[in-house]
């Protein structure tokens, strides 16, 4: 736990001290601050289902709540991995240093993973899966400052389908986070956060709550002529399960034995459901939001993530997870009116990243200029160009996305310009240089980190995606996500000014009657406050 101990003590150096705001210090404080993060939200499927979801779960909060429905994340590498960082310390890549799920250490010259740590064990049970820390996340989160400000007497707690989600979400300081075991279907955590694992999340594991679900089909939640607001079940843009199954019904019980794992299961809405069931456990068992040092619990909600990529988000399962996650937000916001009480309780709903349509679907149903560039060839191309303008070498250490690790970094950048869906290639010596912070550039610069990031950094066009031979890539240009506050002191309604994800913090902090931490870029959205 020494490794946790000099980590915050160096987190704390950053950050001046908490200080009550006079604006907000009378008020009564929320006791919990409830964070829903709903991985790969798109804004418009809280109009777009709207009509079929129920009065106490996503309606509630679009009813009553501050909805800020023009809120983007400005992210070069645009994935919920780079997105949970961004949201919970209020800073953009540059800062926090979480620039892709991996990238390329240069001193150490081999590969890394952003919260992979094997200097921890796992916690809960035998798999390797919970070697993981926030040791790479280089700035405080919400939750390590809620720490900070109460002299460590908040709880601060993270819940997820995934590694990297409770990982990020919760920081250095947290006091547990958990997230599911592929291996068993286990809820599980690292060492870095807890040294025992707590009876009552042994007692939630022994119940199989998985395993009940996967002997369940997955069937639509509506009769099937409901869905009309999705494309037909039987459509040629979807990937399917195993490349084969992508129609109701589904038999997840040959899903699971298909693939050898549980995580099969995190594609299903009984991913959320778990999740959902677990989070109510770890309210109840330690007592959050029953005094008045506020305590901080994020939910992540993963499963439309998984889904989004085998299936798209205009499917008909899209459609039903949405449906069905909506029962559960119902049963979540109803258990914690009646153990905490809503006006006792500061509620945000937000997502990590957006989802695209697929360049396939854009193309052929609507005729919009789409398509897909492959970083293999592109990279097959430069080795060459490198090769007859240098002579021969190892010009390209690694490939990750929309970043390439190579020497020689002005002029490869310009031949990468040249390939078709490539909007832009610059050299990184540019950023270091921060020629392009005040351009219009400045969505590459703020996730530009000068120890972490590629040598070339690219953007695609609108429409294009990247497309590789031997892995599925997680793509979107879609910057909108929902951000919805929702308790004591929020004005409820439509809220249309720009607002930009990095403001949820200092907003939060705002609300707690605290002083916002002064490595966060936000702004507080005083528009929503009373």
């Amino acid at each position: 736990m020494k490794f946790r101990i000099v980590t915050i003590l160096l987190l704390s150096l950053l950050s001046l001290p908490c200080l009550t705001i006079g604006q907000t210090a009378n008020a009564a404080k929320p006791k919990l601050v409830l964070i829903i993060n709903v991985e790969q939200m798109r804004n418009d499927y809280l109009v777009r289902y709207a009509g079929k979801f129920q009065n106490n779960g996503f309606l509630r909060l679009v009813n009553q709540g501050a909805v800020c429905s023009n809120t983007s994340m400005n992210l070069h590498i645009q994935k919920c991995v780079t997105g949970v960082p961004t949201l919970f310390t209020g800073a953009y890549p540059d800062r926090h240093g979480i620039i892709n799920e991996h990238w390329m250490d240069r001193l150490k010259e081999k590969e890394v993973n952003a919260v992979t740590d094997k200097n921890f064990i796992t916690v809960g049970s035998d798999s390797n899966e919970g070697q993981r820390s926030a040791q790479l996340l280089l700035s405080p989160t919400l939750g390590d400052e809620l720490k900070l400000c109460t002299n460590g007497e908040a709880k601060v707690f993270s819940v997820s389908l995934n590694d990297y989600s409770a990982v990020l979400s919760a920081g250095h300081a947290a006091d547990g986070a958990y997230w599911m075991d592929n291996e068993t279907g286990n809820m599980i955590s690292s060492s870095y956060y807890v040294d025992q694992f707590p009876t009552w999340a042994f007692g939630f594991n022994s119940k199989q709550l998985i395993e009940s679900y996967a002997t369940r089909d997955w069937t639509t939640l509506l009769p099937s002529s409901s869905y009309d607001a999705s494309v037909e079940d039987d459509n040629a843009f979807e990937v399917g399960y195993l490349e084969k199954w992508k129609t109701f019904p589904y038999n997840l019980k040959k899903l699971i034995s298909e693939t050898g794992s549980y995580r099969v299961m995190k594609t299903t809405p009984y991913g959320n459901r778990l999740i959902k069931d677990f989070a109510v456990n770890l309210i109840d068992n330690e007592r959050l939001g029953r005094d008045d040092v506020p305590d901080l619990l994020t939910i992540n909600f993963s499963s439309m993530d998984y889904a989004n990529n085998l299936f798209g988000p205009s499917s008909v399962e899209m459609e039903d997870t949405y449906l069905r996650l909506d029962q559960d937000i119902a049963d979540l916001l109803t258990y914690v009116d009646k153990n905490i009480g809503l006006a006792n309780t500061l509620v945000v709903l937000t997502s990590s990243c957006s989802s695209s349509y697929s360049s396939d679907f854009l193309r052929q149903k609507y005729n919009m200029p789409a398509g897909y560039v492959s970083p293999e060839s592109m990279v097959a191309l430069l080795k060459s160009y490198l090769n007859i303008t240098y002579g021969q070498g190892a010009w390209i250490d690694f490939v990750m996305d929309q970043q390439i690790y190579v020497n020689r970094g002005l002029k490869a950048a310009s031949f990468i310009n040249q390939f078709e869906g490539v909007k832009i290639a610059l050299p990184a010596t540019g950023f270091e240089q921060g020629d392009y912070a005040t351009s219009l550039l400045t969505t590459i610069s703020k996730s530009y980190n000068f120890k972490r990031s590629g040598d070339i950094l690219f953007m695609l066009e609108n429409g294009w995606q990247p497309q590789f031979k031997f892995r599925t890539v997680v793509y979107t240009d879609n910057t909108r996500i929902p951000m919805i506050f929702f308790g004591q002191g929020i004005k409820s309604g439509r809220f249309r000014d720009s607002f930009d994800a990095i403001d949820m913090v200092p907003t939060i902090f705002d609300i707690l009657g605290y002083d916002i931490p002064a490595y966060c870029e936000g702004r507080v959205i005083g528009e929503i406050l009373r």
